[in-house]
């Protein structure tokens, strides 16, 4: 996990998505490949006559020129965002030419910075497809891209995704991982592997009723993060009534988790659309960061 790509919006949260960022690639000597993409007004119009159809257009030229002026500012304030962070953390900051050179046993942290035009949703794809790890914000996109930027990334771009939270931690010392007997579970735990043989604490948990034997397995599986200086621990929570979320996140709150690894959907979209998605409940209900992978 050598290449963490950082969605920089241009807005208040850069920072907290940043240090989120930062803490992941410390231990892994990672590169921070930090992405702006600048939507242009040509697009931003495109994006309003299309929101607009079937309604009156009378306002759509003043929308378009305030959504221009707005996405300019977010595209100045996002490369003079990552200057500043990358300057208070004392990361090199590189171009994209330099980053690519970088030797495979390189120590340290270094980053880099770049904006796309356009295309935003397609380009972004693209450029998480080509990196071990992606790490945006959880909320929904206001600087030009759709607001369903985050849930396209996780269906689609086949690399884990880590969500930063309300605050971003200085280190992922404890980890939780939200199991189940499932394939994606599976696939999540296993891109998260770099950063639990590096963690201090890892606690997996599993929200079903006591036995015997899942407690096993869960320890064994424990036991495969466990080193010199690792406490592992695998805990079986009954729901008692409770949402699942509700038991996941307040597991996060007692175990002081500075990250939480899990899969995302499941069921299915089809399932998750009528029913509801554990995965965003999740992100509604915690503030962690939570790594995914679908």
């Amino acid at each position: 996990m050598k290449s963490i790509l950082v969605l920089i919006g241009g807005g208040p949260r850069d920072r907290v998505v940043f240090e989120t960022a930062l803490a992941a690639a410390r231990p892994l000597s990672a590169h921070l490949d930090c992405l702006h993409i600048h939507v242009t007004m040509e697009q931003s119009a495109r994006d309003i006559a299309f929101e607009s159809r079937g309604a009156a257009l009378r306002n759509a030229l003043s929308r378009m020129q305030a959504k221009s002026e707005i996405l300019a500012r977010a595209s100045k304030t996002a490369a003079d965002n990552i200057r500043e962070l990358c300057a208070r953390a004392m990361i090199e900051l590189r171009d994209r030419e330099a980053a690519a050179d970088r030797p495979p046993d390189a120590t340290g942290v270094t980053a880099s910075y770049r904006e796309e035009m356009d295309n935003g949703l397609e380009r972004l794809i693209v450029h998480a497809r080509q990196s071990d790890l992606v790490v945006m914000g959880r909320a929904k996109q206001t600087q030009g891209l759709p607001q369903d930027t985050l849930e396209h990334l996780i269906l689609r771009c086949g690399r884990p995704m880590l969500l930063a939270g309300a605050d971003a931690p200085k280190q992922l010392d404890t980890i939780m991982v939200c199991w189940k007997k499932s394939d994606y579970s599976a696939r999540a735990v296993a891109a998260a592997t770099p950063l639990l043989t590096r963690a201090k604490r890892v606690v997996l948990t599993t929200v079903a009723e006591p036995d015997a034997g899942g407690l096993q397995a869960l320890n064994e599986l424990a036991r495969q993060y466990a080193g010199d200086s690792a406490q592992t621990d695998a805990k079986i929570i009954p729901a008692n009534g409770r949402k699942i979320p509700d038991v996941l996140s307040a597991a996060a709150e007692e175990c002081a988790a500075d990250l939480v690894v899990m899969g995302a959907y499941g069921r299915g979209r089809a399932l998750e659309f009528l029913f509801g998605s554990c995965t965003e409940s999740l992100m509604a209900h915690s503030d962690k960061p939570i790594l995914l992978l679908h």
